[in-house]
């Protein structure tokens, strides 16, 4: 599962001028990894045309989910709503990871379909709000019905015996909070998985295939709930363009009374002929102007059309 009720580790190449086998630095702890096979250029919005395009298309997905959702909840979780506590024990493991993957989760006699109370969910600032919960019931059949798509013909499902109603760390449009969750015993397994237990969340899906040539991949932004000043954040060139193999960035958002989409546009240093840039990324900022106050709206990824964490100040 590609993120479990957190943010995913980001990888990203900035563009080698020769073909190195580069590695990729966080910037925020000297962490690297191994980067991406055949990666190439990086990405930048080469076709603003198109790059405003996709904007519109992933603010108009966004508004389908929540006209979906039937609100404008006052949480919106990111990432996977779906997760899991523990390691799988390595006679299952093969199978357990990849039968969550494919939502394969079911339960031998239907849980409880009763809708709880309403629970809270409470950021590190010490906001808290009440949020509708859905029932066991509800939440097991929704692992399935919003799972990654991908193919387990082979793969035994994984039985549920058992459902209790707790809290946890999830990660919201609003940063990280605790939110109730939904735990399921598995059968054969120590490991508990586990469902954001909100209702009527506003899950977004992707408008097709994102292309990384119209903008970079935006991880996360701040601002100010009455400001018009956003910044974003997202991995780059670890040097400014005035030196060689340096990046400078320019942001534009684009935006509806729901969301914001924020393209970022690279802006290389032109190398000499010759010159070898390695492929290490950094964190990096950019701003951009809102045309009006940021309020209670999500910042979108341009690439996923998911809501990215935002740290807000009154």
């Amino acid at each position: 599962m590609r993120r479990l009720l957190g943010l995913a580790a980001i990888a990203f190449a900035i563009a080698a001028c020769s073909a190195q086998a580069p590695a990729i630095s966080s910037g925020t702890g000297g962490t690297t990894a191994t980067s991406p096979a055949g990666g190439g250029a990086a990405p930048g919005a080469t076709d603003p045309v198109a790059a405003h395009e996709r904007a519109q298309a992933v603010l108009s997905a966004w508004a389908a989910a929540v006209a979906a959702a039937g609100n404008h909840a006052d949480v919106t979780p990111v990432g996977e709503l779906t997760g899991q506590i523990g390691d799988w024990e390595a006679a299952v493991g093969d199978n357990n990871k990849q039968a969550l993957m494919a939502g394969m989760v079911f339960s031998d006699n239907p849980l409880p379909d009763q809708t709880p109370p309403d629970g809270t969910v409470a950021w590190q600032d010490g906001t808290v709000t009440k949020v509708p919960v859905e029932s066991a019931q509800d939440a097991l059949v929704a692992i399935g019905s919003t799972a990654e798509a991908s193919s387990c013909s082979g793969c035994t499902p994984l039985t549920v015996t058992d459902a209790t109603l707790t809290s946890g760390p999830i990660q919201t449009s609003r940063g990280p909070a605790t939110a109730p969750l939904w735990e399921f015993t598995v059968q054969g397994s120590a490991v508990k998985v586990t469902r954001v237990a909100i209702a009527n969340a506003v899950v977004a899906t992707s408008p097709g295939e994102g292309d990384p040539q119209l903008g970079l991949a935006v991880d996360s932004a701040r601002g100010a709930v009455s400001g018009t000043d956003l910044t974003v954040s997202f991995v780059g060139a670890p040097d400014p363009g005035n030196v060689p193999c340096g990046e400078d960035y320019t942001a534009e958002a684009v935006e509806s009374d729901l969301a914001i989409v924020v393209i970022v546009t690279r802006h290389p240093h032109d190398p000499p002929i010759g010159e070898a840039c390695s492929a290490v990324g950094a964190r990096r900022t950019v701003p951009a102007r809102l045309a009006a106050p940021l309020g209670d709206r999500v910042v979108l990824d341009l690439q996923q059309g998911t809501p990215v964490p935002v740290v807000v100040s009154p």
